[in-house]
């Protein structure tokens, strides 16, 4: 492990941001909250259960409130709203998702089967037949089979055994169904739910969960980005290589200052080439944003990011943001800083190293890489290291050479005070889950533990 260290100048500080930020634990509580609310319906329009006739219709009404609940939910995580994008944290919003996607999608199923069985029993009839006489009978119950169906294959493309062999672009596309999904539900919803044909105010409760939720997804996923892109006139300016594979995107703009990003964010960008207008992928800003100018850098490991490179001047940019949580301006509970990047995980970091508050010897960048020709931005993290008055630490080469530089001992012998620092860790995902399960066993308090995964 190689050093680079200065503390002869005094530490340069930032003035963060501030943006409203949403608590993960306020957004939980607020979705428990609803949660209940949806079986407190289920609740007041239920005024006796007995036999097993009334407990499948019961099971099944309560799985269909909430899977169509979750829906909501669902989509209202991902419609990229600021204080969200801000205090949670894209990429745990992006888990939290995942989660509760599989949660929906189990819901749906058995509200199907559930009502099916129902049905069945009280015609006399088989599952098969009672199934085909509610498909082909009843227009709405036809919408909501296709509803499931839609959730069930999104929930199989987004498994852990396929996501990984989609290209990203064709993971994200798919997804859209989703929206498909809940439209065809919603109706079915309103004209069979026990709890909507006879109350009013519960309809139009619906309706407002409901319309609200297509709001935030029309404002800040469609129209947001067209209007920024009227607004900042965004455009390539340069491209620059910096490392075998690595280039940085230089986009020039106007009134950049408005879109109110902070260092480590990252932007969903589409290029508007033949290529590439059709799919926003996201990169991380690589440096502070600069009056009129943004920075990304990016490693070709797909097709998307491999066409970055032979982008031209003047190329048109729509951005989608900013968003994360990795962030300057976020809460902390420690004075003394550690930054811990894997790869071309460095980008969000080079940006946080140049502008998180820190005093000069409390701030310190570990920076695994597998080559020295691996390592980006070397010029430029040593030469704020020496303007900050911080230190940079490589570590370089194969595992079997260099062995594991996240041992629990080999961090706490770089930093003895390791439990008291406030520690930001980007990188692949095996490396990340790896540093963050020797920094716990360091001591670090898992409040104080803060990633950012490019898997979402």
């Amino acid at each position: 492990m190689v050093s680079t260290a200065s503390a002869t100048r005094a530490g340069t500080r930032t003035r963060p941001i501030r943006a409203a930020r949403a608590r993960p634990g306020a957004v939980l509580t607020v979705i428990a909250a609803g949660t209940l609310a949806v079986l407190g319906l289920w609740w007041s329009g239920t005024p006796q259960v007995s036999g097993l006739a009334d407990w499948l219709t019961g099971a099944g009404r309560i799985t269909g409130l909430l899977a169509a609940y979750g829906i909501a939910v669902l989509l209202a995580l991902m419609a990229r709203i600021p204080a969200l994008e801000r205090g949670v944290g894209s990429d745990r919003l992006a888990r939290w998702h995942a989660m509760g996607g599989r949660y929906v999608v189990g819901l749906a199923v058995a509200h199907t089967l559930l009502i099916i069985w129902r049905y069945a029993l009280a015609d006399g009839t088989g599952v098969a037949g009672e199934t085909a006489t509610l498909i082909l009978s009843y227009p709405d119950v036809l919408a909501a089979t296709a509803a499931v169906l839609l959730l069930v294959g999104v929930g199989t493309v987004s498994a852990r055994a396929i996501r990984p062999r989609l290209r990203y672009e064709t993971w994200f596309h798919l997804h859209f169904y989703t929206y498909l999904a809940a439209w065809l539900a919603f109706g079915h919803q309103l004209s069979t739910g026990g709890e909507f044909v006879g109350s009013p105010v519960a309809r139009a409760a619906w309706y407002a969960l409901y319309l609200a939720v297509a709001a935030v997804l029309a404002w800040y996923r469609f129209l947001t980005p067209i209007r920024q892109a009227v607004r900042h006139r965004l455009r390539v300016d340069r491209v620059e290589a910096e490392a075998p594979g690595v280039v940085s995107v230089y986009v020039s703009g106007r009134e950049l200052d408005r879109l109110k990003a902070e260092p480590g964010q990252f932007f969903r960008w589409r290029f508007l080439t033949r290529d590439l207008w059709w799919s926003p992928n996201p990169y991380s800003l690589s440096a502070a944003p600069r009056p009129g100018e943004l920075r990304i850098t990016v490693k070709g490991l797909g097709d998307h990011s491999a066409r970055l490179a032979s982008l031209r001047r003047g190329t048109r940019v729509i951005a989608e943001g900013p968003s994360g949580a990795f962030a300057p301006g976020r809460p902390r509970h420690g004075r003394k800083v550690l930054l811990v990047a894997g790869g071309v995980g460095i980008t969000p970091l080079r940006a946080l190293f140049e502008a998180i508050p820190a005093a000069p010897g409390d701030l310190t960048l570990l920076y695994r890489a597998r080559s020295e020709e691996d390592l980006v931005f070397r010029a430029e993290l040593e030469e704020i290291a020496h303007r900050r008055g911080a230190a940079v630490h490589y570590c370089v080469g194969p595992r079997e050479q260099v062995g594991d530089p996240f041992a629990p001992a080999v961090l706490t012998a770089l930093l003895p005070e390791l439990a008291r620092y406030e520690v930001y860790v980007c990188g692949p995902a095996g490396m990340t889950g790896a540093a963050t399960s020797a920094l716990r066993a360091a001591g670090v308090p898992n409040r104080r533990i803060h990633r950012e995964s490019f898997e979402f």
